[in-house]
């Protein structure tokens, strides 16, 4: 199943995740606290909590700053109290964009988001006015070389629910959101490491931006994702190189 090339915003994305190591920190343990006071202090019981931790350890946090976070989230340690806010817009060309955010204060938060956008020629829309564009599925990335057929056959045996594969021969893996650990182990212990692997919001249609257009939406989508308070950011825009 042949689909539009991706690889080039993947590998952005993934420097400039690396780029920003001490603020993924401060949002996994954010993440990490609300995990944990939703559903409990027990990574075998709590999969939201093990898709934190490991999350975390990928982002080579220690396990000490891990333990904290759960201890405040099951109410062994003081700090703020976050809750979980999505907001939806709208980018240049009608680009579809959801900012997930978690906060201690609602109205400071809306009112970043709100005139993160502004700024930059995007526009607040209602709430559920582009989630509908999106699929909340566990996605895995792997680089062109990677065997096709190899892949093929450890995704099927993992329970994935398809593979694509791109215009630049790089692969695509995707699972139900609440499989995504169990997939993400067993992919890697048939040899399989994706370049990128996340449980993400993936659009259903891209707009392709170029030129000073794509310039102005990667200047949206970084004041958006800047913000103290967003988590993630997820959008049908594609920025081509």
């Amino acid at each position: 199943m042949a689909g539009h090339s991706k690889w080039a915003n993947i590998k952005h994305k993934k420097a400039a995740t690396d780029a920003k190591r001490g603020k993924i920190w401060t949002r996994l343990i954010k993440e990490i606290t609300v995990a944990a006071r939703l559903g409990g202090g027990e990574i075998d019981i709590n999969p939201r909590l093990r898709l934190s931790v490991e999350r975390a350890y990928d982002a080579n946090m220690p396990k000490d700053n891990i333990q904290r976070a759960i201890q405040r989230g099951i109410g062994g340690l003081d700090g703020a109290t976050y809750e979980e806010i999505r907001y939806e817009g709208y980018g240049l060309q009608g680009a579809a964009i959801i900012v997930d955010t978690m906060t201690d204060n609602r109205t400071r938060t809306v009112a970043e988001v709100r005139h993160a956008f502004s700024k930059n020629g995007g526009n607040m829309g209602l709430d559920g006015s582009v989630a509908f564009m999106f699929t909340h599925l566990g996605q895995f990335l792997f680089a062109p070389e990677t065997s096709e057929d190899a892949l093929m056959e450890a995704a099927l045996e993992a329970g994935a629910d398809d593979v694509t594969t791109h215009d630049d021969g790089s692969f695509e893996v995707t699972c139900p959101p609440h499989d995504f650990s169990r997939v993400k182990a067993a992919l890697e212990a048939s040899g399989f490491k994706a370049e990128l692997a996340e449980v993400t919001m993936k659009p259903q249609t891209d707009v392709i931006f170029t030129g000073e257009d794509a310039l102005k939406m990667q200047k949206l989508l970084d004041a958006l994702e800047n913000l103290d308070d967003v988590q993630e950011v997820y959008t049908n825009a594609v920025i081509e190189e």
